[in-house]
């Protein structure tokens, strides 16, 4: 580890760049700042984010206002139940010219991918991502083609209770870094919200305040984040609880760990700790857990097996 801190090897515009981008988002996205918060976690560790909620909750609003706050190329994808993968990844055209077939990049070829509504989509579809999800890249016919640095998928989701969805089987669940749910505003949230500008043109008005190069540099610092072995011992005891607890069918597997530890080190760069702590795994579990858990059909939901293993878990 360097002997100077992640949180320290900052610039100060930087730093305050990233202070600037979470308030931009926090005033278009009312009472919601843990939650915002989260979505920049999911950023800096170089994840994923799902958001899944009912409709009309603010979802693809956070994810509107995430890209444009962050400055980078931005496509949106309504997901619905005849959508192909290739809407997604892009075709090869042959040309009668040149005798040969051109590749036409889909709309996943941008920094920040909007997937709205991904479990409108059949399995077939949702599918699509898992590559590039994974890998960074796409393969068509044969061919590998690698995608923008950084990629950032914010998929949302409706509740898989409601008409015309198809649940995200669980390695689709898995390459999200976070799931969050954004349930309903506080009083004072809605009622400035039902008083305020509309939040479209407020997006369609914001400024860019971080670029290409700044998301880059914030990575290499949240991966800079020391975590002592203190901390990877209860991110461990807590991966084997999860294997062990009642109600639990699948418990958490080493790369859920793995992101667990990316995720804390990303929190705590956001709050400008030097180093990880147990508060900032505690604070992140439940987010990171709840949707990799596959409880027992009596056993309630991932959500609450999750805050129920951390509370099992002491920290030594």
């Amino acid at each position: 580890m360097s002997a100077l801190p992640a949180a320290k090897m900052l610039p100060d515009a930087l730093r305050q760049a990233l202070a600037n981008a979470q308030d931009q988002v926090n005033t278009l996205l009312l009472g919601k700042n843990h939650e915002v918060r989260l979505a920049f976690v999911a950023l800096l560790s170089d994840g994923h984010l799902l958001i899944e909620d009912l409709p009309g909750l603010g979802k693809t609003t956070l994810a509107h206002a995430m890209a444009a706050t962050l400055g980078l190329g931005f496509q949106r994808v309504q997901f619905t139940s005849d959508l192909l993968p290739a809407d997604i990844l892009g075709v090869s055209v042959f040309d009668a010219q040149a005798r040969r077939f051109e590749f036409h990049p889909g709309p996943i070829f941008a920094h920040v991918l909007l997937a709205d509504e991904i479990n409108r989509a059949p399995p077939r579809t949702q599918s699509a991502l898992l590559e590039a999800m994974a890998e960074h890249q796409v393969t068509v016919d044969g061919t590998t083609h690698a995608l923008p640095n950084p990629f950032f998928v914010i998929a949302t989701q409706n509740p898989v209770d409601l008409a015309g969805t198809y649940p995200l089987p669980d390695s689709q669940l898995d390459r999200f870094l976070l799931r969050l749910n954004l349930g309903y505003p506080n009083e004072d949230a809605e009622r400035a919200l039902l008083a305020g500008t509309d939040r479209r043109a407020m997006i369609a008005q914001s400024q860019s305040i971080l670029g290409t190069g700044d998301v880059l540099a914030l990575r290499t610092a949240a991966a800079s984040v020391p975590a002592g072995d203190a901390l990877v011992a209860y991110v461990q005891a807590l991966l084997g609880r999860s294997r062990r607890h009642p109600g639990v069918r699948v418990g958490l597997s080493p790369r859920a760990g793995l992101a667990l530890l990316r995720a804390a080190r990303a929190y705590a760069l956001l709050l400008g700790r030097e180093h990880a702590v147990p508060e900032d795994v505690q604070a992140l579990f439940a987010a990171v857990a709840a949707h990799r858990l596959v409880a027992d059909a009596d056993a309630g939901d991932g959500a609450a097996l999750a805050r129920a293993i951390l509370h099992a878990v002491p920290v030594d």
